[in-house]
């Protein structure tokens, strides 16, 4: 999943400006090429506001992208089209929620003035540089996006956003590839398939192997208490360095529970 932010003017946000206590609208993503070298094409949200219609669910509203905090789940839109400028949405802030309202503070004041959303690219391409466009060396078109959520933020990419408007990439972004190699598609944060199986094929051996090892262990202590013959014989003390063996099959059995919990699909 990726994500776009832009510098925006609220165009309205509460009674002042003609709207409901607690609703804004903005542009959250305008078709201008913007700073990353990425031009959004009229009409790329068309499919995904379908499908969000459809679904009767709908899209979030955010802070930051912090979709792990329940507390950053700040409202949702109720209503969203493309205008001429871009992406507008009308959406309905939480106040009854602290940190939403402290939000919803920001933008009326002004003092947060981009927006931000996410989203996955379903068709792209690069579109080399002709005469009279923007662009040193061209720019990548998106041409059919999925939308997950949009949202204020502090830090944006597209000038042309306004609240009516937003983008920018967050300072984690990896670097863009080259024209030819970049992809249309972006994968989200989980595993294929294939290297699921493949891992947990791995897991299971290590399991099988950690069997074996266990036998092995306990069968070598049986053999020591076998060779003792008495008092006179005394075993020598184990080395506080040399684990035992329900140490060591432990050690090894929180190894592959790690293992295991890493190999859960992740989610972006």
């Amino acid at each position: 999943m990726r994500k776009k932010t832009c510098p925006v003017r609220i165009k309205a946000a509460g009674e002042q400006d003609g709207t409901e206590d607690g609703v804004f609208e903005a542009i959250v993503a305008a078709y201008n090429l913007d700073s990353v070298g990425d031009k959004i094409v009229p009409g790329a949200f068309a499919d995904t506001l379908a499908e969000w219609k459809a679904s009767g669910d709908p899209i979030p509203v955010l802070w930051s992208h912090m979709s792990h905090d329940p507390d950053y789940h700040i409202g949702y839109v109720e209503d969203a089209e493309e205008r001429d400028e871009g992406l507008w949405v009308r959406a309905r802030i939480d106040l009854d929620e602290p940190k939403a309202s402290k939000v919803y503070k920001l933008l009326k004041g002004r003092r947060v003035r981009q927006f931000s959303f996410a989203y996955d690219i379903q068709e792209g391409g690069w579109i080399e540089k002709t005469d009279g466009e923007d662009g040193s060396d061209g720019y990548y078109e998106l041409r059919k996006l999925k939308l997950y959520e949009v949202g204020p933020t502090l830090i944006g990419a597209n000038q042309e956003t306004e609240l009516l408007t937003v983008k920018n990439p967050p300072a984690d972004t990896p670097p863009r590839p080259a024209p030819e190699a970049r992809p249309s598609v972006k994968a989200g944060r989980t595993l294929s398939a294939k290297n699921e199986t493949a891992l947990r094929d791995a897991l299971a051996k290590i399991a099988e192997s950690t069997d074996a090892i266990e036998t092995v262990l306990s069968s070598l202590d049986s053999g020591d208490e076998d060779k003792s013959t008495g008092p006179a014989s005394t075993p020598p003390a184990p080395s506080a360095e040399a684990p035992s063996t329900a140490a060591s099959s432990a050690l090894l059995r929180a190894s592959l529970a790690l293992l295991d919990a890493e190999s859960q699909p992740l989610t972006a």
